[in-house]
Formats: structure tokens, sequence, C-alpha cells
């Protein structure tokens, strides 16, 4: 196995947890998507996360995650823990979005993709054969990647 293959595994795992969710929504439109946050709204009139965070996405981001990591050899349950971590981060990030008044879609760069990617590259790293400078250095490619297909995203 080459040096290389943990880290391109990690990368591919970040965009299979974030790009299914996408996937998902797009095709099988409004069916499926009942939010996260069922609608909860705070005592400031906001939503908790908001429509954008489903639990189709969820479901849809850990099992591929699930599938992949199963086809690469490591079992179902790295995957599905992967993928849960990547979308609970990415759900908290929207809640501290929404605290912040920015609109369900809206990006920020490095909110938006930072902690989705560190909480599973972090917490799973010796799982994945991974040491904090590549979880870094992963996170930081991950970054980049997500900002070059911003535009895709929201086409």
């Amino acid at each position: 196995m080459s040096e290389w293959t943990p880290r391109l595994t990690a990368l591919a795992l970040l965009a299979l947890a974030n790009t299914a969710p996408w996937a998902a929504g797009r095709l099988l439109r409004s069916r499926g998507a009942a939010p996260l946050d069922c609608g909860a709204t705070l005592a400031d009139g906001s939503r908790l996360l908001g429509d954008h965070k489903t639990w189709r996405g969820l479901i849809a981001g850990a099992l591929a995650c699930g599938l992949a990591t199963q086809w690469l050899g490591h079992g179902w349950a790295l995957g599905i823990a992967f993928g849960t971590l990547s979308l609970t981060a990415d759900a908290a990030t929207s809640f501290v979005k929404r605290r912040l008044r920015h609109a369900p879609g809206s990006e920020l760069p490095g909110l938006d993709q930072l902690p989705e990617a560190l909480l599973p590259l972090i917490v799973l790293a010796r799982p994945l054969a991974l040491g904090l400078l590549d979880a870094i250095a992963i996170a930081a490619v991950f970054l980049l990647l997500d900002l070059a297909v911003m535009r895709v995203r929201h086409t």
C-alpha cells in the first residue's frame, strides 16, 4: 500500500460525505427531506439549523461513506462513523451560521469546510492511519477543493 493511500482515502470520504447529501437532494427532490431540527425555532424566531440539514442527507452521507469503506476493505462501521461525524460538524456549523443571521445555503469559507473535515479526521485518525499533520493537510486540501466547486453546488 502506498503511503498516500490513507490520505487519499480520507479525502475521498470527505468528498463522499459532503456530496452524497447534495446528490440525494437533487435525485429525490423534496422526498425524504425532513429537517434534522424538525422545524424547531429559537426564542429569537430563527431556525435551529434550517431546511438544508435533513435526515435524508445525514443518512445518504453516512451510507455513502460506509459503502466506500466496505469496498476498500475497512468495514462499514468506519465509513458510517466518518460520514456521521462529518455531517454532525456540518450541522453544528449551520447552527452557528443561523446564530450569526446567515441565510440557509449561504457560504462562509473556512467555517463551512474545516469543522466537517477536521472532526472525522481527528477522531478517526488511528483507524484511518493518519497523523495530526495529515489531518490538517487533508482538511486544507478539502477546503480548497470545496471552494473550487462552490459554484457547481449552487446551480
